[in-house]
């Protein structure tokens, strides 16, 4: 997978840096269930912005999908309280009764909190939400079951210390909205001493 910073063509020291964390977004590990690809990001919201979306599958079937946004704006944000801000989707599939159980928002939110704390990240103004979704079908489509998705969305501020490089700090960040990902969907968890296998790079 290759990532072009949606910033390109600038010279500036900023644009460089930036376009380093998109370098690092390139080389995320993740499953074979797991299907990463660069999509448009947003122009009106920051000077600099990258984005990602991700499949899970297992054969044919769709588990899940999700979106990771990160903006960076090199004066800072007043709304952000910082330079940088991470915007993330997850919707997975679960079954009637999962969706139906009032604790289900409560989860889906620890399984980002447990997602960000593993990876070891700092950050601030974390906020989002967990919805879940039940989908009935009616008239001709009476005869198809009904088919429910947890949605989390969430955004935060990264926090990047003075003698840590933002590109490395930004990939774990993204790693960690690849991991709420896998557990949304229903993946277990790789066994110790399994690691995943960073993305190839496409060739040019």
């Amino acid at each position: 997978m290759v990532l072009v910073d949606g910033s390109a063509g600038r010279s500036d020291p900023e644009a460089a840096g930036f376009s380093r964390i998109v370098d690092a977004l390139a080389q995320l590990e993740s499953r074979p269930e797991v299907s990463l690809d660069q999509v448009p990001a947003p122009t009106r919201l920051a000077t600099h912005g990258v984005a990602l979306s991700a499949d899970v599958l297992d054969g044919d079937e769709e588990l899940g999908s999700g979106r990771f946004v990160l903006l960076y704006e090199p004066d800072g944000h007043e709304a952000w309280d910082g330079d940088y801000r991470c915007v993330t989707f997850v919707r997975a599939s679960v079954e009637r009764d999962v969706a139906d159980d009032p604790m289900l928002p409560a989860v889906g939110w620890s399984w980002l909190r447990e997602a960000l704390e593993a990876q070891g990240v700092t950050l601030r103004a974390l906020g989002g939400t967990v919805t879940a979704v039940v989908n009935e079908s009616f008239g001709t489509m009476a005869g198809e079951a009904a088919g429910a998705d947890v949605e989390v969305r969430a955004s935060w501020t990264p926090v990047v210390a003075h003698d840590q490089a933002p590109e490395a700090e930004m990939a774990r960040h993204a790693q960690a909205w690849v991991d709420l990902l896998c557990t949304s969907a229903g993946l277990a968890p790789l066994p110790d001493g399994v690691v995943a296998l960073p993305r190839p790079r496409a060739r040019t």
